[in-house]
């Protein structure tokens, strides 16, 4: 599939869907942008159905290849503009590492998050995907302790995922604060691309709620 097929993006705002969208920037990557009302459930909706039977955002059309789920699209995207430098080539001794951070999101924080915040005691050990929060927590946390980035000085896509995630993770108390937690985010979140989703999102929200609203008058 090359770069010049077109790349539609589905997206609600301040979903985990705003994390892609930010790769889509920092990729300087060409989109058309599909918004989804999640407040008025269009992510519902027999359209939206189609791209994906669980309604979750964000998903790409590229061409005509559908992709869904968030690390799916981080990877395709990543390695699909290789020249912004966002993902090691498949030679690259680093490569690993990043595949590991990127499913390590999916895997087993994610789990871990949605266990926290519904105060729900993780699966026992044998069985748990992610074993125990403060572990699983600290081996992420651990990587990034003495050096800017999940893979060393130099920022990846693991790290846009990542920088976003424990955005949301500190906004929501559901993480524990450190001070490597802060700068980490800080570094990511603080970028130009980030910086601009974030002004989108707020704008869009804001949109939504009074579509919201309007449809109850």
């Amino acid at each position: 599939m090359s770069q010049s097929a077109p790349i539609t993006f589905f997206h609600s705002p301040q979903t985990r869907s705003s994390g892609a969208l930010t790769l889509l920037e920092e990729l300087g990557a060409p989109y058309e942008l599909k918004v989804l009302n999640m407040k008025a459930g269009e992510q519902r909706q027999p359209a939206y159905l189609a791209i994906n039977q669980l309604g979750k955002v964000p998903a790409i059309l590229h061409g005509e290849t559908l992709v869904t789920e968030q690390v799916a699209i981080f990877i395709h995207l990543a390695d699909l503009f290789p020249q912004a430098g966002l993902a090691p080539a498949l030679t690259d001794p680093r490569r690993g590492a990043y595949l590991r951070w990127l499913v390590y999101y999916a895997a087993c924080y994610e789990p871990g998050l949605v266990d926290r915040a519904m105060k729900r005691d993780p699966a026992p050990p044998a069985m748990s995907p992610y074993g125990d929060f403060d572990t699983m927590l600290q081996a992420v946390v651990s990587q990034v302790t003495d050096r800017p980035y999940l893979l060393g000085d130099k920022i990846s896509a693991a790290d846009i995922l990542w920088g976003n995630a424990l955005h949301w993770g500190s906004l929501f108390k559901l993480i524990p604060e450190s001070d490597t937690v802060t700068a980490y985010v800080k570094r990511v979140t603080q970028r130009p691309a980030a910086l601009k989703v974030a002004a989108m999102d707020e704008a869009l929200a804001a949109e939504h709620q009074k579509a919201v609203e309007a449809a109850k008058v």
